[in-house]
């Protein structure tokens, strides 16, 4: 037996915290590792990171870019070389001084993110124009010291992909950098069925050595926000670090123009809040590792052949699906009903002695609880639209928490009151003063979260000191 079944899921009311830590327990997701801060991924969490992974990597190899892989280890030196790049991460750094019982020539860093190691490279592979755009993109894991871990959401050690493009053009790169940001909240949207804002980060969130960031970023139960993932502009920032340069139609020497962009797996922590509920996870459809779970009922030996023998034949009509049959006589069914509500998978179908008679099943939906009777050689036609009722079901319930939590203020007091009762999303005027947004955030615990690309000019004046603004923001508490 699971030994995550006898852990109670705390209501989100009571403890939100709490619930989200029982949810990733319940659902035998990851468990915490001996070394604090790590987690370790068990196989049905890994099961929803590989499919995430699999969609992606075609949809990122659709956009020309291909897979390579660099080493864990990079040079001190090479994290030095890039003056607001080191400063962004030196907290974070894992560092290593010691190697085969001797003291290292030079300390090596525990890749927190590859620009500057794959920029080395970088430098030796690009000399001419017929060398661009460079794309590549890595499958990895990467360590940042991380204070206040969270299984999924902040872990010192995590999974993501990390793309790094090089162009001739500053407009080649925006493009690049705009295309992604739309292939993750595409894939956000259609596969994870959650919602996001897409928008530039302002210059204080903005990530280490970028000349500017975009993040896609959805909203959780909470009314918090939680960053899905982001592209960043470098313009030549690490091209002249690392003196990345090629010789144009004109032999003449220039500066590539980079980009890097990535999600991670803190896109399952945002899967989990986004759709999970007191009984345990619900996962949509098109994510989830197991679709549908078929529970064979039955008592003697004569029952069990012939259920097993319909549910073969279940299976067989089902071959378009990830199905699982759990047939485990250990187990009574309302415990395996439990489990598998737990676990978030879409669709249960039910069979026992007297649906054989009848020639027809019990289909469970985990997304409402809705049961239904289908004759079962109608499950063929009938399962597609129960799964896509489902994906949509949970888009749209993302898509009214993301409308009803999303709020235009103009007032500071209106400001503090919806901050402290009802977090969402504030689109407000500001400054962009560093020193005012931080003052805001001291106040209120809201940060700047990005400024929506569709964000029309509007002349207003900032929330907190009433300085000169031409665009909106969004102010939320944010993972």
């Amino acid at each position: 037996m699971n030994k995550s079944s006898s852990i109670k899921i705390t209501p989100r009311h009571e403890d939100y915290s709490k619930w989200y830590n029982d949810i990733v327990a319940k659902a035998d997701l990851a468990e915490h590792a001996p070394v604090k801060g790590c987690m370790i991924i068990k196989p049905y969490g890994y099961a929803i990171w590989e499919n995430i992974q699999v969609i992606l990597d075609q949809k990122i190899k659709a956009q020309g870019v291909v897979n390579a892989y660099f080493p864990l280890f990079i040079p001190k030196s090479f994290i030095e070389k890039e003056k607001e790049h080191v400063e962004g991460f030196s907290p974070e750094l894992a560092v290593v001084t010691h190697g085969g019982g001797k003291k290292l020539e030079e300390p090596l860093i525990v890749r927190p993110t590859s620009e500057t190691i794959m920029y080395d490279a970088y430098s030796r592979w690009i000399k001419s124009y017929r060398d661009l755009p460079l794309l590549i993109n890595q499958w990895a894991n990467v360590v940042r010291w991380e204070k206040r871990p969270r299984p999924f959401i902040r872990t010192t050690e995590f999974l993501w992909q990390e793309g790094h493009t090089a162009h001739a053009t500053h407009e080649e790169a925006l493009t690049m950098v705009l295309t992604m940001l739309d292939v993750y909240h595409d894939f956000a949207r259609d596969y994870l069925a959650m919602p996001t804002i897409k928008g530039q980060k302002s210059q204080t969130e903005k990530f280490a050595g970028a000349v500017a960031t975009y993040s896609f970023e959805p909203i959780m139960q909470d009314g918090k926000a939680l960053q899905g993932g982001t592209s960043h502009l470098l313009g030549q920032n690490f091209a002249k670090a690392f003196n990345i340069q090629y010789l144009d139609e004109k032999n003449q020497l220039q500066y590539v123009h980079q980009t890097s962009w990535g999600v991670s797996t803190r896109l399952m922590g945002a899967l989990i809040m986004s759709h999970s509920d007191d009984q345990g996870l619900r996962l949509p459809p098109n994510i989830a590792p197991i679709q549908i779970v078929i529970i064979p009922i039955y008592k003697s030996e004569e029952d069990k052949k012939a259920v097993l023998s319909e549910v073969e034949k279940i299976k067989a009509q089902l071959v378009d699906y990830s199905v699982k049959v759990d047939n485990d006589e250990a187990k009574s069914p309302g415990w395996k009903f439990n489990e598998w509500e737990q676990k978030g998978v879409p669709v249960r179908i039910e069979i026992g002695p007297k649906d054989v008679a009848k020639e027809k099943v019990v289909v469970s939906r985990r997304d409402n609880g809705q049961k239904t009777d289908i004759k079962i050689n109608e499950l063929a036609r009938q399962i597609p639209d129960i799964l896509n009722s489902i994906q949509n079901n949970l888009l749209d319930e993302a898509q009214e928490r993301l409308t009803k939590n999303s709020h235009i203020v103009d007032d500071w007091e209106e400001f503090k009151k919806i901050i402290a009762e009802t977090p969402g999303f504030i689109y407000a005027h500001w400054c962009h003063d560093p020193e005012c947004g931080d003052n805001i955030k001291e106040i209120t615990q809201a940060k700047t979260i990005n400024t929506p690309l569709d964000q029309k000019e509007e002349k207003g004046k900032c929330i907190k000191c009433g300085k000169e603004s031409n665009k909106r923001i969004i102010f939320a508490k944010s993972y």
